[in-house]
């Protein structure tokens, strides 16, 4: 009988399992248990599952242990240059085992030194969609003999425009290959993509869509938007650990990075504007302790593979409703408990009300006992949209202290 605590019994080969056992990985995640041994099989997959919950292990392990078996080469195509680094660290922990060169192709970084790193033959190329193209469109990379094909997040890189580099991507990767596709949420262009470009893929679901991760306390603060830095510094008192902070621009993001070295925390900012090395090492500033606090725009939302964040602050409501679930995915990841603080100003009541019909949950309305009354907007929660069923309102809670 299979064992559903270990990756023993999933179709693994010995080789992987050492390696797995050698990095303390004992006990899969529901996505890899669900999706592996199929991956393995050779069959291609839709995975749909929140982020958080280990997918980039559940398509490394199939794709590296069938590659060490055929003379083909993986692709894995995701939507940010972070996310490409961080899938790329998780498939240096098993290629090597085998032989396998990786090489990551992003934005940002020199073409000169990615086009050196193909002519060494990489088994496994990670790339964002538009540096692949650029790469394709030179002649310096070619497709042809990718025999395993992954979609990391696909439903982002979709909301960031890329479906036109992806389909162009998918006309130079023979058909004959296998396909694997992960995702936070299965829109209808996900559905349109797998359609087109996969072979009766196996559907493994975790969770509904938008469901977020378990284990996340959800907090929402409905607030004057003069008064979100003092709450802010508030709320960076009473908790220790590292806390993710997101923007909804660039400038704010500028903005509440300065505040916050004001308030006398480490802070450092992530997003488009900064350069790949500024990029870089504020993330491993953030992951080593240098900074405490990290400020992102989400561009960073599904970027983060950072263990341990003990806070994540939606400074700014985000622009759709999916962003919420993956931005407060990055605390409470893999099963670890985690909180969330959402900041809503009195014209946000629609917002709040997409963000709490996708993740099918009502958000507990906060107000914080060492900030002035007329800081919150509970009086107009009737005219935002703040009813609870059957016509009564939510209720404001006075907030106890954190516990540490």
């Amino acid at each position: 009988m299979t064992n559903t605590t270990s990756f023993y019994g999933l179709s693994i080969a010995p080789k992987i399992l050492e390696t797995l056992d050698r990095l303390k990985f004992t006990v899969p995640t529901p996505i890899q248990f669900k999706t592996i041994p199929v991956a393995i099989d050779g069959k291609d997959i839709i995975g749909i599952a929140q982020t958080g919950t280990g997918k980039t292990l559940a398509f490394a392990i199939p794709m590296v242990q069938r590659l060490a078996q055929s003379n083909g080469r993986g692709l894995v195509l995701v939507a940010t240059r972070e996310l490409a680094l961080q899938v790329n660290e998780t498939f240096l922990k098993i290629a090597p085992q085998f032989g396998m060169k990786t090489v990551v192709l992003i934005g940002g970084a020199s073409m000169h030194n990615q086009i050196q790193d193909l002519k060494r033959k990489p088994r496994i190329i990670i790339a964002t969609p538009g540096r692949l193209m650029d790469h394709l469109k030179r002649k310096y990379v070619n497709l042809g003999d990718v025999s395993v094909l992954v979609l990391d997040e696909a439903d982002r890189m979709l909301d960031m425009g890329f479906a036109p580099q992806i389909r162009e991507i998918l006309h130079h990767v023979p058909k004959e290959r296998q396909t694997m596709l992960f995702s936070a949420t299965m829109p209808s262009e996900i559905v349109q993509v797998a359609n087109s470009h996969m072979k009766l893929p196996i559907r493994a679901e975790i969770a509904p869509t938008g469901t977020a991760a378990e284990g996340i306390v959800q907090e929402l603060f409905i607030v004057r938007k003069d008064s979100k830095l003092k709450l802010l510094s508030k709320i960076l008192n009473e908790y220790h650990g590292s806390v993710l902070l997101f923007t909804r621009t660039k400038i704010g993001a500028k903005k509440v990075v300065r505040a916050i070295w004001d308030m006398h925390h480490r802070a450092a900012e992530i997003h488009s504007d900064r350069s790949l090395g500024q990029r870089r090492e504020a993330l491993q500033g953030f992951k080593t302790g240098k900074y405490r606090v990290l400020v992102a725009t989400d561009i960073a939302s599904r970027g983060i593979d950072v263990i341990g964040i003990e806070l994540v602050i939606n400074f700014d409501l985000p622009e759709d409703a999916e962003s919420y679930v993956h931005r407060i995915g990055r605390t409470g990841r893999a099963g670890k408990e985690g909180h969330a603080i959402a900041f809503a100003t009195p014209d946000q009541g629609k917002d709040v009300k997409n963000i709490e019909r996708l993740i099918r949950s009502t958000l507990r309305i906060s107000e914080h006992p060492e900030m002035p009354k007329e800081s919150f907007i509970k009086q107009a929660a009737p005219r935002i949209g703040f009813i609870g069923r059957r016509g009564r309102r939510s209720h404001f809670r006075s907030r106890p202290g954190i516990r540490h």
